[in-house]
């Protein structure tokens, strides 16, 4: 958030639209901010954790069933789209039209991914290997945490002034916080029936205890963000 605030996101009292929600993550973020808050997920289950969790934490925000494609949301009434770690499960330049649709003048569109970085012999690429291996269809892994075909969305859907950047953090997860992100994955938990998943946690936990003992385990990501503009 200190990141994207020089880019003018994320100021008290703008209106955010915060597609892909899911748990409400970034839309919390930004609410603590005092921005006004809508949330949009296609998904209502996610929704109600989403509102369980903003109310836990004192925050107001308006989450809607819609997708980034079709908010339902009116013409220029937003100052601020943001997605974040959902842009890839979207029709990009449907979305980047209906982002451009919804923006005011001079409003911005914010894409930010924060993915865990798979080197040879480190901690993700043990673990992607061991979802590839209970879920065959699973294709999300070997990513390097950048994006260069999405700025095409943007431009090619009326916005100006784009802007990336990007960075490495090593967040520390402990065996058991690592184990609980893996099975709450897409290739796992969302994929899965639960004797899988569960058989897969058994090895992951092997895993860890012989090939990476530290515990806890500072784990490499990678944070990427895009922003453009609507013209003024």
């Amino acid at each position: 958030f200190e990141r994207i605030a020089k880019y003018n996101v994320g100021r008290h009292g703008q209106v955010v639209v915060d597609v892909g929600t899911g748990t409400g993550t970034l839309a919390r973020g930004f609410a603590r901010r005092g921005c006004v808050v809508t949330g949009i997920d296609p998904a209502a289950k996610l929704l109600e954790q989403a509102k369980q969790l903003s109310t836990a934490e004192g925050v107001s925000i308006d989450y809607r069933v819609a997708t980034a494609e079709a908010t339902g949301l009116v013409d220029a009434s937003a100052d601020v789209v943001s997605a974040g770690q959902c842009w890839h499960w979207f029709d990009g330049n449907t979305a980047a039209q209906e982002c451009y649709r919804i923006l005011r003048p001079s409003g911005k569109v914010v894409i930010a991914h924060f993915d865990w970085i798979p080197l040879k012999g480190n901690i993700v690429e043990a673990t992607e290997q061991l979802i590839q291996s209970y879920n065959p269809a699973w294709k999300l892994g070997g990513g390097s945490g950048v994006y260069p075909q999405w700025p095409r969305h943007l431009s090619e859907n009326g916005f100006v002034n784009l802007e990336m950047f990007a960075y490495d953090t090593f967040p520390v997860y402990s065996h058991e916080a690592w184990r609980g992100r893996i099975r709450a994955s897409a290739g796992v938990g969302a994929s899965l029936p639960p004797e899988k998943v569960a058989a897969f946690d058994n090895e992951l936990a092997e895993l860890l205890r012989t090939r990476f003992p530290e515990d806890p385990l500072p784990i490499q990501h990678r944070v990427f963000a895009l922003i453009g503009q609507k013209p003024a």
